[in-house]
């Protein structure tokens, strides 16, 4: 089907567009758009140009010993007030 699309389709279907929209609408739209594709672009080149922040070194948190006294309470609230154990 979208082999067959010929430039009087093109024509048409962007008539109908224009006719929805209307060309202010069509405008703002595509002045939203390059604005928003000049940011990227913006956005990438200064990127590219400022070098990466060294990351700080991450604590090795593996000398902290787990607050048992959550555990407890979480061990008791969840047991069965019918189980005897």
């Amino acid at each position: 089907m979208l082999g067959n699309l010929s430039i009087v389709h093109v024509l048409l279907l962007l008539m109908i567009v224009v006719m929805v929209f209307g060309t202010s609408k069509l405008k703002n739209v595509g002045r939203d758009l390059g604005s928003a594709i000049n940011g990227f672009k913006q956005a990438m080149r200064e990127g590219e140009q400022s070098p990466p922040t060294p990351t700080p070194p991450q604590e090795n948190l593996s000398h902290h010993k787990p607050d048992t006294t959550t555990t407890a309470m979480t061990k008791e609230s969840s047991r069965d007030p019918g189980h005897t154990g």
